[in-house]
């Protein structure tokens, strides 16, 4: 006989549900591996996806930031996983352990993720996944070790959850996943969005192909003829630079103040102001508030450090260079890791967020960080780069431009966070039963 490893029993099992350990409900729930690092011919034009837990996102996983060959799966305890596998991590801090995903596609993944293989004919991989969100806590708390928290493969099998028949799980599983892939396609919607604006920029401030167009005496494409006429006609020369007519270079520091942030413990109750750390930027290109934790700051200290719209923050440490560009009117501080830059026009602030999420700065913060255990910049560093400055005219073109993108995907956050709200409330009541679904 099973003997479960919750913390807490299970009760209130609505009639017609079990209470069955996550073993019981799968083929298999076992780990992956890591190929040895030290051979190349493990990870070297490698095509398999190969999962670690920073890449759990709490829902579908679609691809891996390594790939590992043939080879590496024959010669490690590396394993192919089939597609709607449920993974889990089992080591990390509170953010990481207990982290969630699922294989769309069939992939790899290292020891720390746990993976779960529900069996179709008892359970629905999705209804697992959710079972297994709604117990996060209690997966926390069975957590043991001291900096870095484990799991067991032993506890996660032993786990118990409430069951119901296989067309309820999967009407519970239909109604969660609908939600969060409406999140989802949000999320892909704002990476179209952010892609888009990358490319404004490129076209304009980098392959300057309006005034090569225009060079050439044809109408710059896609662009109206007012627009087109506030570009110049030609290059000047210069050694070292292609410069528009009437364009010229500057550096950063000198169109830019810098300030470095404040120094406190985050906290997840809203103590006071936002508290903006680098871990909040350097994941997407946009920030989502409602998961910015909060800190204690004095009166005079909050209007020494509040972010206001049109600040840019640039990583300085942890992950330097990774940048954010403030769009919200909101309470909100940024952290010592951080260095603001502030503009003289939001037209300025968004052609200089633009320049640091382009290929020319990434190659530059490359070349310019610093540091044997961590590598870091100071705001010396972040702004001493030249960049060519178009004139006010074109800035505010190119900011008309940015708007309505930017704002499009400000609302796509907003919204998937409603439904995210929405989404948490019916997992609440639809995992434990207390809200039945009707079939």
């Amino acid at each position: 006989m099973t003997t479960f490893t919750n913390p807490t029993p299970i009760d209130n099992v609505p009639e017609g549900w079990r209470v069955m350990a996550v073993d019981s409900l799968c083929i298999n729930v076992t780990s992956g591996g890591t190929p040895l690092r030290s051979n190349p011919n493990f990870y070297q034009n490698g095509t398999i996806k190969w999962i670690k837990t920073k890449e759990l996102n709490d829902y579908y996983v679609d691809d891996s930031e390594e790939k590992i060959t043939e080879e590496a799966l024959e010669k490690s305890s590396a394993k192919l996983f089939p597609p709607n596998t449920v993974l889990m991590a089992m080591y990390g801090d509170g953010k990481t352990i207990t982290s969630l995903g699922i294989l769309r596609t069939e992939a790899a993944t290292n020891q720390a993720c746990c993976a779960l293989i529900a069996d179709p004919e008892i359970c629905h991989y999705l209804y697992l996944f959710y079972a297994l969100k709604y117990h996060r806590s209690d997966f926390i708390q069975l957590a043991t070790g001291g900096a870095q928290r484990n799991l067991s493969g032993t506890l996660i099998r032993n786990f118990a959850l409430r069951v119901p028949p296989l067309p309820e799980q999967r009407a519970i599983a239909r109604i969660l996943g609908s939600l969060d892939d409406k999140i989802e396609a949000n999320r892909r919607m704002n990476e179209t969005l952010e892609a888009m604006a990358r490319a404004i920029f490129k076209s304009w401030f980098v392959d300057f192909d309006p005034v090569r167009a225009r060079a050439e005496g044809f109408a710059p494409a896609g662009m109206d003829a007012e627009t087109a006429a506030l570009f110049p006609d030609g290059f000047e020369e210069n050694e070292l630079w292609e410069i528009p007519n009437g364009w010229k270079v500057v550096r950063l520091s000198d169109i830019c103040s810098t300030q470095y942030g404040y120094t406190e413990s985050a906290s997840d109750q809203p103590i006071g102001p936002h508290f903006l750390r680098v871990t909040d930027i350097n994941k997407q290109n946009w920030i989502d508030w409602e998961k910015v934790p909060y800190c204690r700051i004095s009166d005079k200290d909050f209007e020494k450090y509040r972010l206001r719209i049109g600040d840019i923050i640039v990583a300085r440490m942890a992950d330097p260079g990774k940048s954010a560009i403030i769009e919200s009117n909101i309470a909100a501080v940024f952290a010592s890791y951080l260095v603001r830059l502030k503009m003289e026009s939001l037209s300025h602030s968004y052609y200089v967020y633009g320049f640091l999420k382009s290929a020319k700065y990434t190659d530059y913060v490359e070349g310019a960080k610093s540091g044997s255990v961590q590598a870091n910049m100071n705001a010396k560093i972040i702004t001493d780069i030249d960049l060519v400055l178009p004139d006010q005219d074109v800035l505010n073109a190119f900011l008309e431009k940015m708007l309505p993108l930017r704002m499009r995907l400000l609302s796509n956050i907003r919204e998937s966070n409603i439904i995210s709200e929405i989404r948490n409330n019916l997992l609440l009541n639809l995992i434990s039963g207390e809200v039945s679904v009707k079939l």
